[in-house]
This record gives C-alpha cells, sequence and structure tokens, in this order.
C-alpha cells in the first residue's frame, strides 16, 4: 500500500497534498489514541500555546521516533517508503508531535507554512514533508485542518508572531486566498495528509463537544541535511520496521518511548514557542 502511482504524485506536485485514506485500520489507531490518551509522558510533556483569538492549543513533541507506538507509526514502511517518494530522496524523522486539541477548549493555529519555520533550523530547501494522522475524526465542527490547494508553489512566506504562535504574513494570505482553493480536509481516524512544508494550512477552534487529537510526524530528505545544529535533528538514518510492528508494539506499555524520544522543552528550545498545526 506504500507505493504511489504517478497521478499521486503529480497530485501532491500540484496540490501540495496528497490525502491516504484508510492508511492506517482501526485496530491500529484505536492503539495510538488508547496510548496517547493514558501516557503519563506526553501529558507531563504538553505545553500550550495561545492562538491570539482567546484560546490555547495543547501539543507535545519529541525528536527521536523511539522505539514504543509511535515510534512504530513514524518508522513503518507505508509511511517512511511514501516520504520517500514524495520527497524523492531516502526520507529521515525530522521530529514528531501529538495535537491535542480537546473538545471545546482546543484553541485554533493561524495559517502558516512549516518551512516558515524550518528555514531558521538551516534547512536549505523546502524539500519537508508532514503526515498528519487522524487520531480522531476531524470535521469543520472540531477544528478540521485547513489547507490552501497549491499555495506551495507561492514561496516562502514572511511569519511573525499572533498570540504565541508565529503566522504567515496575511497580507499575501489574503491575495493568496483570492487565487488558489481553500480546502477543509476532513478525515476519519486512520486518515494521514502527507503535506509539503510550503503549504499554508491553518485550523480553527474545537468549540465542539469531540476531541481532535492527530500525531504529525515529520520528514527531512537526506541530502537536505541541515548546514548547522538545531534542536532538531540532523541526518540520521530511519531504523524502518514492518508495518506489522504497530500492532506488535501497541500490546505493551506505551511509556516504554521515555528514554528514547528526546521530548522537547519549550522553555529551552526557541523555535518550541512558535510550533503549529
Amino acid at each position: 500500500m506504500s507505493v504511489l502511482n504517478q497521478s499521486q504524485l503529480q497530485q501532491y506536485r500540484s496540490d501540495g497534498f496528497l490525502l491516504r485514506s484508510g492508511l492506517f485500520d482501526s485496530e491500529e489507531v484505536d492503539l495510538l489514541r488508547r496510548a496517547a490518551r493514558e501516557d503519563k509522558q506526553l501529558d507531563e510533556h504538553a505545553f500550550g500555546r495561545q492562538d491570539g483569538e482567546g484560546g490555547t492549543v495543547r501539543l507535545s513533541l519529541w525528536n527521536h521516533p523511539g522505539q514504543g507506538i509511535y515510534g512504530a507509526f513514524a518508522r513503518c514502511r507505508r509511511m517512511a517508503e511514501t516520504a520517500d517518494q514524495l520527497l524523492g530522496d531516502e526520507a529521515y524523522h525530522y521530529h514528531s508531535k501529538m495535537i491535542m486539541k480537546d473538545a471545546k477548549v482546543g484553541g485554533a493555529w493561524t495559517w502558516h507554512q512549516d518551512y516558515g519555520y524550518w528555514y531558521n533550523n538551516g534547512v536549505l530547501t523546502p524539500n519537508l514533508v508532514s503526515a498528519f494522522i487522524a487520531v480522531d475524526p476531524a470535521t469543520r465542527e472540531n477544528g478540521c485542518l485547513q489547507v490552501i490547494r497549491g499555495s506551495n508553489h507561492c514561496g516562502r512566506i514572511n511569519h511573525q508572531l499572533t498570540g504565541e504562535q508565529a503566522g504567515a504574513d496575511m497580507e499575501r494570505v489574503e491575495a493568496i486566498l483570492q487565487r488558489f482553493e481553500h480546502v477543509y480536509v476532513e478525515m476519519d481516524p486512520g486518515d494521514v495528509l502527507f503535506f509539503h512544508s510550503n503549504l499554508l494550512h491553518r485550523s480553527d477552534q474545537n468549540r465542539s463537544d469531540n476531541p481532535r487529537w492527530s500525531m504529525i510526524c515529520c520528514y527531512n530528505a537526506r541530502t537536505n541535511d541541515p548546514y548547522k545544529d538545531s534542536h532538531h535533528p540532523r541526518y540520521t538514518p530511519l531504523d524502518r520496521v514492518d508495518d506489522s510492528a504497530i500492532k506488535e508494539i501497541g500490546i505493551r506499555r506505551f511509556a516504554d518511548d521515555e528514554e528514547n524520544v528526546a521530548w522537547l522543552d519549550p522553555q529551552r528550545d526557541a523555535s518550541a514557542r512558535s510550533l503549529k498545526d
């Protein structure tokens, strides 16, 4: 299931994103959901980011995939090989995060590009891809991801603070919205949205009765290895696992990742103060 055809590759290059419905089955995503909800380490390392609209988004972020359930998702072949194809290169794990957009209180993310942040980490080109895994149903009511189709072709846009988040220059975003399609990406649990690091995306606050949690795995290309050190890893070969590892690992305790994932500390790591999605 990991192999993309030429039509899918062309769609990604044109639109800046590709939705792979049902990439993970219900048993796999149930394991991830249960792990995330019960994981004390995930909760203890979570931090909030005010959205400038009166809401706060809660998230946890880690650099290394680890040997537990989170790592099984990030390292499995259907994810890694899809990233290889989209990057046209060997993919390595740049970082992962869990976005905990809780019912009634989950905040918004302003319009932004991932490369708007990662550029400052010494990454020379925008040849990075994010894989957004729907842990819960993502709907317009609970703040699903929104994208601007084709905005990956607009180049890197200047970003500035909005609340505690860095958002893209809104004068330029408004102009882009006049010419490009604004898409609400509604997703079922187990769906995965792969998107380019220059794709403009945002999400609304969650004012519904339903949570909207998601796990996002970010991959960089081997030949796009940053020219300087930062709080995210330079090229590190990805220890890939068979797709069956998710269910095999899922029956173990989920805190096994504690010593392996390298949680980011928002008080220490500067760009963690303006993370997104």
